[in-house]
């Protein structure tokens, strides 16, 4: 797979060429990236319980993955959360399973550090 900064400058190249098929963003991807990128842990994961409520809803994988991530960004110690990022992960696929897996294993290891 390419890097990050190789797909960056792929993404800008497409935008530069709007005569090509398919190389543009619409506005709905365009509108939900710059709400979802500002948007606090409450509001994406009312986002996703709405949206995707057991694990078979339409919005795409990899708009699914963002908002997991930046949930788990702001709310790095809810191990219900991380666990629920890492079975979405799970549920897509084997390309992502290793994180998968480590966020399950970082939510069984805040759940065993937490005071009973």
């Amino acid at each position: 797979m390419k890097s990050l900064t190789e797909l960056a400058f792929d993404l800008c190249s497409d935008l530069e060429h709007p005569e090509r098929p398919g190389s543009h963003i619409n506005d709905a991807t365009r509108d939900f990236i710059e709400v979802l990128t500002f948007a606090d842990a409450d509001t994406i994961m009312a986002m996703i319980r709405e949206t995707i409520p057991d694990l078979t809803g339409d919005l795409p994988v990899w708009a699914r993955n963002l908002a997991y991530r930046l949930a788990c960004l702001q709310w790095p110690h809810d191990a219900e959360l991380l666990r629920a990022a890492g079975a979405d992960l799970h549920f897509h696929g084997p390309d992502w399973d290793d994180h998968a897996e480590e966020l399950r294993r970082r939510a069984d290891e805040l759940d065993n550090s937490s005071p009973s």
